[in-house]
């Protein structure tokens, strides 16, 4: 069963930001690029590193740790070291709160 999570302010996250959320024992990452938002798991695929502690770059997020980066929008690897896909969940803004679906 699936269901919208309340993780966030919009306000709280700057444009071409990421922000780390904790819920039910999992960690996710919230991206806002360009006034859109969209959410992934938390860990980088390759090393299980913090993405929160990365760096944004239009829709790419940088692991801090290694340097692999994945798109945002579907979490699809963009470079070496990652080659394993990040799981992504479908994010939206209403009433100026970023809602998750998990």
């Amino acid at each position: 069963m699936t269901q919208w999570l309340d993780a966030a302010a919009f306000d709280e996250i700057e444009d071409e930001d990421v922000m780390r959320f904790d819920h039910g024992g999992h960690t996710y990452a919230i991206y806002r690029v360009e006034d859109n938002v969209y959410a992934s798991d938390g860990l980088c695929t390759h090393e299980h590193v913090q993405l929160s502690d990365g760096l944004v770059m239009g829709h790419v997020i940088e692991c801090p740790k290694h340097n692999g980066r994945f798109d945002v929008r579907d979490g699809r690897p963009l470079c070496a070291p990652v080659c394993e896909k990040l799981k992504t969940y479908p994010a939206k803004v209403e009433g100026g709160r970023i809602l998750i679906e998990v």
